[in-house]
């Protein structure tokens, strides 16, 4: 299983621009690393989040939902992409989360966002995947939302 789908963060159109404001590449590294951090800030996160980074660019979590522990690794190449790996849990394919910053052509900016599973789904998972992709894209949608707030209060 695998699905991919692209946020706009920055528009080359004039209109676009007077509408939101322009991230630069920093302030959105910025806010993709608070997402590996302190993802409890975000819609939809963790109760809470023990992050420890084992090596420059490599983090081990514990995200905490209530009684629910997950644990995953996250590996950040600066200012270019995370990939986010779950920890394998009984019952449950592992589903990696990569999240790439692209600029396809001047003066714009988007996030792509890839999941792939792990592992060959049970027919019980494939019958969810439709769900699952709109959670996927609607928690992204968010995300980008939250980023967007935190840069017109200046805590970018």
């Amino acid at each position: 299983m695998r699905f991919e789908h692209l946020i706009e963060i920055n528009s080359p159109s004039l209109a676009m621009q007077a509408a939101a404001a322009t991230f630069s590449r920093e302030q959105l590294w910025a806010g993709l690393m608070a997402k590996v951090r302190s993802p409890e800030r975000f819609p939809l996160g963790p109760e809470r989040c023990e992050c420890e980074e084992l090596a420059p660019g490599l983090f081990s979590r514990t995200l905490h939902f209530g009684a629910l522990q997950m644990q995953d690794k996250v590996v950040a190449a600066e200012l270019d992409a995370l990939v986010f790996t779950p920890q394998a849990m009984p019952e449950v394919t592992p589903i990696r989360l990569s999240i790439r910053i692209e600029e396809p052509q001047s003066q714009q900016m988007v996030l792509r966002f890839v999941y792939e599973a792990l592992a060959e789904l049970s027919a019980e998972e494939a019958l969810y995947n439709g769900y699952r992709h709109s959670a996927w894209l609607a928690n992204d949608r968010d995300m980008v939302r939250t980023l967007r707030e935190w840069l017109a209060e200046g805590s970018l």
